[in-house]
């Protein structure tokens, strides 16, 4: 199963989904995780989603171009999502998970990973068995 990460440097989960330029993708299994990739919409913030927000069609747009490349991905980190946006990966049958607080990415892969070994929820199992 592959998890996206919104971060600005690689390490955190420290990125509101609609302004991250970057994700990075890491394949996680029921005994390990490994580093896919990184997912670049933008040098910095995505100033094109942040610009266009509250104009309507142009803004839903590339919120829907982003959620498409993420598509893969069953789980997307990150610190804020807008009820839109997280009604769009829920739809394409991905999980968004917000985090109270910057948190390391490798932290919160150790947490899933644990989750997965001990008790999964039924989402998290329907997800990792597809």
């Amino acid at each position: 199963m592959k998890v996206a990460f919104a971060t600005t440097d690689g390490i955190n989960v420290d990125e509101h989904f609609g302004r991250a330029g970057m994700f990075v993708v890491y394949e996680l299994t029921t005994d390990a995780y490994k580093f896919i990739g990184i997912r670049k919409f933008a040098d910095g913030r995505d100033k094109e989603v942040e610009s266009t927000k509250g104009s309507g069609l142009i803004h839903d747009v590339k919120v829907e171009a982003k959620v498409s490349r993420l598509k893969d991905c069953k789980i997307v980190y990150m610190t804020e999502i807008g009820g839109p946006s997280a009604s769009r990966l829920i739809k394409r049958g991905m999980m968004p998970v917000k985090v109270k607080e910057v948190v390391s990415i490798e932290e919160s892969l150790q947490k899933l990973s644990e989750v997965l070994k001990k008790s999964p929820p039924p989402w998290l199992k329907k997800a990792i068995n597809e």
